[in-house]
């Protein structure tokens, strides 16, 4: 039994008549005719009741056509995914972000991919900006998220957005009403990045407390941004973070005060690699260049 077998049968299935149907394939009628019984006699079962004014479907001859047809749908599923792979749409894509990042983004992004590529498997992984440029120039990424501007022949980088900084505090702790009081933390403690993991990031922060006239005492350092907020919470010092982490924490325990007196942003980049130009990428990036 071969695939066009099941497509001559199909036809005349449909059209109950040998002559439409011989039409509809582009071929003669004694050809579809003698490739029927050659079906028939193959499944030892008459398929189609023949006379001089109709053609019907036996009994056997329907539940083959319903069978069939559901075997043709599934060869389509099959096609559809086979050509997806092909061009890149299935399998894994890999995602690295910041823990700087809002989740609720992160969560809104993969939502979005997963309706255009249901056969794609998402990944997601909170990597410092340094690991992810390697990771990326090694193809062990998809895309990045990172804070930092960055100098790459592999890597592609588009400014997603500049944040500001905001600093954030116990209010049980700490009584502060506005940027002008921010002087006054000079002896209090500090809870900043781990200079190693984030040495532009910490350089950053030394220089804000610079402008407002002291040097930080950094007693508690920490490689990600909600254990940070959460020292504070405990009551264990103040921080200075990016100030869209405001936007995704509402605890009434802590507060934040945006600096903007000062000067100073970083740049939040989608990185992705040169020679990417695949459909999922472009999708990915352009949905968080218009959430910003």
């Amino acid at each position: 039994m071969e695939l066009r077998h099941l497509k001559y049968f199909l036809a005349v299935a449909e059209e109950l008549n040998f002559t439409k149907a011989s039409e509809k394939l582009f071929i003669s009628q004694p050809p579809l005719s003698r490739q029927i019984m050659e079906l028939e006699e193959e499944l030892q079962a008459k398929l189609f009741i023949r006379n001089n004014k109709k053609v019907e479907l036996t009994e056997a001859g329907k539940y083959f056509e319903k069978e069939v047809k559901s075997l043709f749908q599934d060869l389509e599923r099959i096609s559809v995914k086979t050509k997806k792979i092909a061009e890149n749409v299935s399998g894994e894509f890999r995602i690295a972000y910041i823990s700087s990042i809002y989740s609720s983004v992160i969560s809104d992004l993969i939502k979005h991919l997963k309706e255009q590529f249901p056969y794609v498997n998402f990944k997601l992984f909170e990597v410092s900006t340094s690991k992810q440029i390697s990771a990326l120039e090694q193809g062990k990424i998809d895309l990045g998220i990172i804070r930092s501007t960055i100098k790459s022949p592999k890597i592609k980088a588009q400014l997603w957005f500049q944040d500001g900084f905001s600093v954030v505090y116990n209010r049980s702790s700490i009584q502060i009403n506005s940027e002008d009081e921010i002087t006054n933390l000079k002896d209090e403690t500090f809870v900043f990045f781990n200079k190693d993991y984030a040495p532009h990031y910490y350089e950053v922060l030394l220089e804000l407390c610079a402008f407002y006239g002291f040097e930080p005492k950094v007693v508690h350092e920490s490689n990600n941004i909600n254990s940070i907020v959460q020292l504070v919470k405990n009551g264990l010092g103040i921080s200075i973070v990016p100030s869209n982490i405001a936007k995704n924490n509402q605890d009434a325990e802590i507060g934040f005060i945006q600096l903007k007196k000062v000067s100073l942003f970083t740049d939040v980049s989608l990185i992705t690699s040169k020679e990417d130009d695949s459909e999922i990428t472009r999708s990915a990036v352009d949905f968080l260049l218009k959430k910003e």
